[in-house]
């Protein structure tokens, strides 16, 4: 990749990551997913919660047995694998774009104070963020969810606890960098306050790197959802989300492999995606880098 120096780059950033196939293709996969999550209820042959045992295991409709009146086919409820995905986006995606929209506002905020003010309260922050890292994060999110109780409110922000330390050390790094900065000294010298100090013109030169890692935290906010809805503590039945399906395929990978590999699949091409798209992001956001 050819490095060139930053007044050498082409103007658009939005032309720069479309010139980046594997990102183009990652918000491609992204935009699909998004599209049939938003449509489920129009787009979905059957309710979510459908049952018919006499349609039970029914595998799918390219396979001998199958039909098409259940493409993906059926799981041990009789309920429409395909109906069940779709709808299943819906959930998966909204937790985990409201996990990393929860974790970024708390990091943000955190990093942002911490930075710019220092002293006591620096180190508070910076001490509960080497606190939370002690802890190994599935190990302390399954501790809460049994503490807190199963529901998607406290699933929220159980994923949420693990993605505000990336957001605060990397905007308490960049603050830090740039409180003496001859513009931020300017902006005091004029009489500006703090708070608008830090709003106005500290944050916004924190946007980068922020827009960079929540690409990359929503996918990892998708695999820990799967995770803890595998295990049962995530979202609960009938309500579907793809670790849930994945989970209670699980015991059916000989007899039905549908079940598990449909939605698992489903999760591998929306991490896939947004790991494509964050690394698009890096590459535009990098003044070093130009489009090939």
């Amino acid at each position: 990749m050819q490095r060139v120096p930053f007044r050498a780059q082409p103007r658009g950033r939005l032309l720069r990551f479309l010139h980046r196939t594997p990102a183009t293709i990652g918000a491609l996969v992204m935009i699909v997913f998004v599209t049939v999550a938003a449509g489920a209820d129009r787009l979905a042959p059957y309710h979510y919660d459908a049952q018919l045992l006499s349609d039970r295991l029914k595998p799918p409709a390219w396979t001998p047995g199958g039909s098409w009146a259940h493409p993906l086919g059926s799981d041990q409820l009789g309920r429409d694998i395909l109906s069940r995905i779709l709808y299943g986006a819906r959930v998966s995606l909204a937790v985990g774009l409201l996990s990393v929209t929860v974790g970024c506002a708390a990091g943000t905020t955190l990093g942002l104070v911490a930075g710019y003010a220092g002293g006591a309260i620096d180190a508070v922050v910076s001490r509960a963020a080497d606190a939370q890292l002690s802890f190994p994060y599935l190990l302390l999110a399954v501790a809460l969810m049994a503490l807190g109780g199963r529901g998607l409110f406290n699933l929220i922000l159980v994923l949420s606890l693990g993605s505000w330390v990336v957001y605060a050390r990397t905007v308490r790094a960049a603050v830090m960098s740039l409180k003496t900065a001859e513009f931020i000294e300017a902006a005091r010298a004029v009489g500006a306050p703090t708070w608008r100090i830090m709003i106005r013109h500290i944050l916004p030169n924190t946007m980068a790197p922020l827009t960079v890692i929540s690409s990359f935290q929503f996918a990892q906010m998708l695999l820990s959802e799967a995770s803890l809805s595998f295990l049962g503590l995530g979202v609960q039945p009938p309500a579907p989300s793809w670790g849930e399906m994945l989970g209670s395929g699980r015991s059916y990978l000989t007899s039905a492999w549908w079940l598990a590999t449909l939605p698992g699949l489903s999760i591998a091409l929306v991490v896939l995606g947004a790991n494509l798209v964050g690394d698009g992001l890096r590459d535009v956001f990098d003044p070093r880098v130009v489009a090939d």
